[in-house]
């Protein structure tokens, strides 16, 4: 049986690069589709049925998260939250990047997480049903002692949670450990078809 995404459509995919500070040269690291997870749905739902924010705002993809602690097995639609998020620490105090820490939808529950805000001119209309949003994580931001090896997207607040965003997990995927130093940053271009 499909699940609600894969009924309406919605598919995505992910190209990570490596920039090197020193010569600005670009080099792919990672290249596969993505993991369209429940949360898409349930906020999708929420517009659908207009059962929760009043603001088509809230229903933006707007932020995503980075962790250490990835794996296949997690590549679901099931899955509602990273294994091991990075903690606004874990981002870096020189991170050149808008972090945030906000309340997060998982399973049902609230949680605290750390968030790194998408700037609108990061995202990129390329057709009539995709989209791509470009995570950029400069050299001074996430370079923790573990591996970086899952990211996710995050829909703004589709409950319409009034003190405050309450962020749901829409988009995952695990890949190949990579420790970052200052001598690179990341890009992760991130297309998602609708």
């Amino acid at each position: 049986m499909k699940n609600f995404t894969e009924e309406i459509g919605i598919t995505g995919h992910l190209i990570i690069s490596k920039r090197d500070k020193a010569t600005g040269d670009e080099e792919v690291v990672f290249d596969d589709h993505n993991i369209i997870v429940s949360g898409m749905g349930v906020g999708l739902s929420y517009l659908f049925t207009g059962s929760g924010s009043n603001s088509i705002v809230d229903y933006q993809i707007d932020r995503f998260q980075l962790g250490t602690s990835g794996s296949e097995t997690l590549e679901t639609s099931s899955t509602f939250e990273l294994s091991s998020g990075l903690t606004l620490n874990d981002y870096g105090s020189e991170a050149n990047s808008y972090i945030k820490e906000g309340e997060q939808l998982v399973n049902g529950s609230i949680t605290t997480s750390a968030f790194s805000l998408i700037p609108a001119s990061k995202v990129t209309r390329i057709d009539d049903t995709s989209v791509r949003y470009t995570l950029v994580v400069d050299e001074e931001m996430a370079n923790v002692s573990d591996e970086l090896n899952e990211v996710g997207l995050f829909m703004k607040n589709p409950t319409g949670q009034v003190s405050g965003e309450r962020s749901i997990l829409v988009a995952y995927r695990s890949f190949s450990d990579i420790l970052k130093t200052t001598d690179f940053s990341l890009i992760f271009r991130w297309t998602i078809n609708f």
